[in-house]
């Protein structure tokens, strides 16, 4: 994505044969809406206009309010970097808790959300991949940050190697980098088995898909409206914990903390997701090798 969030990050093999209502499939079953322009990929119109649900648990101030606050203590009144900023779920909080904060994001659908909201247009904000975009003031951010899942929609180990390469670019030194993400669920799989369902109603069926040997999934969805069925599906590489610490290593940070969730929880062997910061090291203790402005590859500066 490099757009914010969906609740799930299912095989691509078109609509189920039993569950949901009969329904004439043809032009329906596609990714996306007609109306979304293809440079916001797989978050386009038809997705930010529903993105806001206020029903949703990760609206809710229980999730929002602590991560808002965990990033500013660690900010300390420093800028800070939003990689797929969205609809701003987690920019404009904490911007109102004084922090400046810049994003990027792909999808200027749900810039667009962002910027009707209040406060939202004061927020500055780079269209691109948050892999590679380079914005003003690389080099001098407090802390950077992707909460819930964003890392999985780079589909590729290298991809997310070059997120935490262009996350370390844009820190100070001293600096940290902070990502909320899923602990993949492979225990949840059967023997033989590819695929979890995670939401069956009277009209929906939605389900996320695992390659175990690529770390490839996908979460797919399904619907009947009317008598016609619509699919979509969004692809993610699923990371584990002790890999984003060695792309850290890669980038020259190196793990400072690890928690269950924002509210600071242990972290164990029980826990289904992690909010994990790493600190950039000062200039004269990093590497360069691990420096991105010191590579062949430099990431656009």
């Amino acid at each position: 994505m490099n757009s914010s969030q969906e609740p799930h990050a299912g095989p691509d093999t078109g609509p189920p044969e039993s569950g949901l209502p009969t329904a004439e499939w043809g032009a329906e079953q596609r990714q996306g809406d007609d109306t979304d322009a293809p440079e916001d990929g797989y978050f386009g119109a038809s997705v930010a206009e529903n993105y806001d649900d206020p029903s949703s648990d990760m609206f809710a101030p229980a999730a929002v309010e602590p991560a808002a606050d965990l990033l500013a203590a660690l900010a300390v009144g420093g800028p800070a970097l939003e990689f797929g900023i969205g609809t701003g779920r987690i920019a404009l909080p904490l911007a109102r808790r004084g922090v400046p904060v810049h994003g990027i994001d792909l999808s200027r659908a749900m810039v667009e959300k962002l910027r009707a909201k209040p406060g939202g247009d004061a927020i500055g904000v780079t269209i691109g991949d948050f892999a590679s975009t380079v914005v003003p003031g690389r080099g001098g951010f407090a802390v950077a940050y992707l909460v819930f899942n964003t890392i999985m929609n780079l589909t590729t180990q290298a991809e997310q190697v070059a997120c935490f390469r262009n996350a370390a670019a844009h820190l100070a030194p001293g600096g940290t980098f902070v990502i909320e993400v899923g602990v993949p669920e492979l225990r949840l799989l059967p023997p033989g088995q590819n695929a979890v369902p995670f939401q069956i109603t009277a009209n929906r069926w939605a389900f996320d898909h695992y390659d175990v040997a690529t770390q490839a999934m996908s979460s797919n969805y399904v619907e009947v409206v009317d008598g016609r069925g619509s699919y979509r599906s969004i692809p993610f590489r699923y990371v584990w914990p002790a890999e984003l610490d060695l792309m850290a290593q890669l980038a020259g940070m190196r793990l400072r903390d690890r928690w269950e969730g924002w509210g600071r929880e242990p972290f164990t062997n029980e826990s289904g997701r992690h909010v994990s910061v790493w600190e950039k090291a000062a200039s004269a203790d990093q590497p360069d090798g691990a420096n991105p402005a010191n590579r062949g590859d430099q990431l656009g500066a």
